[in-house]
């Protein structure tokens, strides 16, 4: 990993490549918009290429050498092997959940790493195969709870071209600040955790392309949960 530039913190990126892309994402898209507002934070973004690979460089790391956040942009493996895809993998992320280091988690990664539970127990929450689901792409009307949290200041009910999330499975824990209502049901497509390892998390369940970022309240959102995350 690139050693951060002088007084930037580190931000571990890890986008839909390989064997984590899939035909749905524009997984550069998106990850390119998620580097954007965490180098307009201060970050210095790395985005490795094989997602596997840099889990496990995690798992031999020690905590006061890990980078300061970790976001995690992924889809579902699909060619039969485990998710995460290797021993090691499933190490490194089971070392950063186990830690006081935030997670910042969008959209379909919370379909994936389905063979670890405690990223479910990270994450708070997870897209169930068969029950989980989106409408039809297209214009969302989110439903902002202005008093669930700093993340969520000043950002009002808005609208954006996205995919719903729908009927994921969630934690008593988490902490929803925004949600769609489908079929007479709100469901949350924001949420927050306080991890019990003290380590904070901040899922989206929107931003399925690049378009999803060009609304101005949900970038507005995902710069200060950033702030959130990593303020302490």
């Amino acid at each position: 990993m690139t050693a951060p530039g002088p007084h930037r913190p580190a931000a571990l990126l890890l986008s839909g490549t390989g064997r984590y892309a899939d035909p749905w994402h524009p997984f550069a898209e998106t990850s390119g918009a998620l580097a954007g507002l965490l180098a307009a934070a201060g970050f210095q973004v790395a985005i490795p290429e094989d997602v596997d690979a840099a889990l496990a460089d995690l798992a031999d790391t020690d905590d006061t050498a890990l980078p300061s956040l970790l976001a995690v942009n992924v889809g579902l493996p699909r060619d039969g092997h485990p998710s995460p895809g290797t021993p090691g993998a499933a190490a490194g992320l089971s070392h950063w959940l186990a830690s006081e280091r935030p997670l910042l988690v969008s959209h379909s990664s919370s379909t994936s790493f389905l063979d670890l539970p405690a990223w479910e127990e990270g994450l708070g929450g997870r897209w169930i195969r068969g029950i989980s689901m989106h409408p039809e792409y297209g214009r969302a009307s989110i439903n902002v709870l202005p008093h669930s949290g700093p993340v969520m200041f000043g950002i009002p009910d808005f609208e954006l071209l996205d995919e719903r999330y729908s009927f994921l499975r969630t934690l008593p824990d988490i902490t929803v600040h925004a949600t769609h209502t489908y079929d007479g049901v709100e469901h949350p497509v924001l949420w927050s955790l306080e991890r019990r390892s003290t380590g904070r998390t901040f899922y989206d369940a929107l931003g399925h392309d690049a378009a999803s970022y060009q609304s101005r309240e949900h970038r507005e959102i995902l710069s200060q949960a950033i702030a959130w995350l990593t303020y302490r």
